[in-house]
């Protein structure tokens, strides 16, 4: 047995050495070849990254405003308008001189500075702008620029090297260099509250000034805009996928801003309780929770209760998914959008309108369901709970009060929440809520839809017998 032991002990003993000896071989391989194609990326393209400086005036007031009776002067006397200044970075992507940075790096400005890495500096203007991205056009006058190669950030690999250059702290022409770590990440862009999901992940260093800068793959492609970091996470920064920045330039050189496509559904993710009151059996797509009146679906026949399955043929696989779907179209284009309904799948075909305002730009509700009991109290709808809670419904049963710590409090409901169906029948009154609430069986999952704030939604609670 003791040489048994011996035996095993040496064979991975030189297994170890053998994978330690292919390690070194590998690196020794492969290091000396990155050494020499980053410097080779950074004299090919170092010469189209700008660093861009914006000035605004805003206007302080004095700290001795409080005493301005004291000194006989009026309040305006004791304010006064300083210039804040921001740094950035940007590329130049058209010889003509058209360069592409973040909005925010440009946001307010009344005065914008491009310095090019040879010294040169020119004044630029803003073309166009899209805050829910982040992304923004300047133009300097100025012809035969050198210009940056638009890669694939969908051919991207995660694990891939990727290099940064840009002007952190005003440090001009900084390169970092790091790895693709994570693609499709949701990150709230902008000063919307609305996410992207989309954006690409990398533990280059970005640091404050790197904003709008490119972000490269080994072939000195542009793959993404540096965009953002996460305040005292270090070697995690985001970076704007550059076929999202492609799919509205011209809208933003043309137009000076992007017009969206507009769907007109609230919809919220498909979880297996709902999915199994709907007859599917699948947990991908987006439910619509509701249907906004005159808006394209409403037009196209939607229900509330579809559960949209792929979009031109593209698999929805969750509402943030569905949300970039209808955003990368254009107002007018005919979408056809496979449902799922009454059990079986069903197509539709809806002509996309102008989204006239970013707050309503499909809004998903996310309510994580728990399994646990049922714990609620609900009354009919009367005018002084119509005056308490704010909602203008006549129809349907409001909750009174949700039990702390209990199922229908873990599941997201809250006092003013009004009932509209439960398990897809009408709950017009209290009596009519706790008949079919009698039906389901201990364990079973209730699928109550509910009226919030003008809004539907469908919010799952388990139940369980009453003690």
């Amino acid at each position: 047995m003791f040489k048994n032991k011996k035996l095993n002990y040496g064979f991975l003993l030189s297994m170890f050495v053998f994978f330690t000896l292919s390690s070194f071989s590998w690196a020794a391989t492969v290091l000396p070849e990155v050494n020499d194609i980053i410097p080779d990326i950074v004299d090919r393209v170092s010469h189209s990254v700008v660093n861009v400086n914006t000035s605004k005036t805003m206007t302080v007031t004095s700290p001795f405003a409080p005493f301005a009776p004291f000194f006989d002067q009026m309040p305006e006397q004791f304010q006064r308008e300083v210039p804040q200044r921001g740094l950035g970075t940007g590329f130049i992507f058209r010889e003509d001189g058209y360069i592409l940075t973040n909005n925010h790096v440009i946001e307010g400005a009344d005065e914008i500075k491009v310095t090019l890495l040879d010294g040169r500096e020119f004044n630029g203007k803003v073309i166009g702008a899209d805050p829910l991205t982040d992304i923004a056009v300047v133009k300097v006058e100025a012809e035969n620029l050198p210009t940056l190669s638009f890669g694939d950030s969908d051919a991207a690999r995660v694990g891939e090297f990727v290099v940064a250059i840009g002007n952190p702290y005003g440090l001009s022409h900084t390169v970092t260099m790091g790895v693709l770590s994570a693609k499709g990440r949701a990150v709230p862009s902008g000063d919307t509250g609305q996410e992207y999901e989309n954006f690409l992940q990398t533990d280059a260093a970005i640091n404050p000034g790197n904003s709008g800068g490119p972000l490269l793959n080994l072939d000195g492609e542009l793959i993404g805009i540096n965009t953002a970091i996460i305040p005292f996470a270090q070697g995690v920064g985001f970076a704007i996928p550059i076929n999202m920045a492609k799919s509205i330039l011209d809208q933003l050189i043309e137009k000076g801003k992007v017009v969206r496509a507009w769907l007109g559904v609230y919809i919220q993710n498909v979880t297996p309780e709902i999915g199994k009151q709907f007859g599917y059996e699948g947990t991908t797509g987006a439910l619509v929770a509701d249907v906004i009146e005159n808006g394209p679906a409403a037009k196209a026949s939607f229900q509330r209760g579809d559960i949209i399955l792929s979009v031109n043929d593209q698999e929805i696989t969750d509402t943030k998914q569905l949300q970039n779907t209808i955003r990368s179209l254009k107002p007018g284009d005919s979408a056809n959008i496979q449902v799922w309904r009454n059990g079986e799948k069903k197509t539709i075909d809806v002509q996309l309108e102008e989204l006239e305002d970013e707050a309503t730009v499909m809004p998903s509700f996310e309510i994580t369901p728990e399994k646990v009991e049922l714990g609620m109290e609900i009354s009919e709808i009367t005018a002084d709970l119509q005056q308490k809670y704010g909602f203008t419904e006549s129809k349907g049963v409001v909750v009174v009060l949700v039990t702390p710590g209990g199922p229908a409090e873990e599941a997201g409901l809250r006092a003013g929440d009004v009932i509209l169906q439960i398990n897809r029948t009408d709950s017009t009154s209290v009596e009519e809520f706790k008949t079919v609430l009698a039906k389901i069986e201990p364990g079973d999952t209730a699928i109550l839809l509910i009226s919030r704030a003008g809004r539907t939604l469908f919010v799952p609670v388990k139940a369980i017998e009453k003690k």
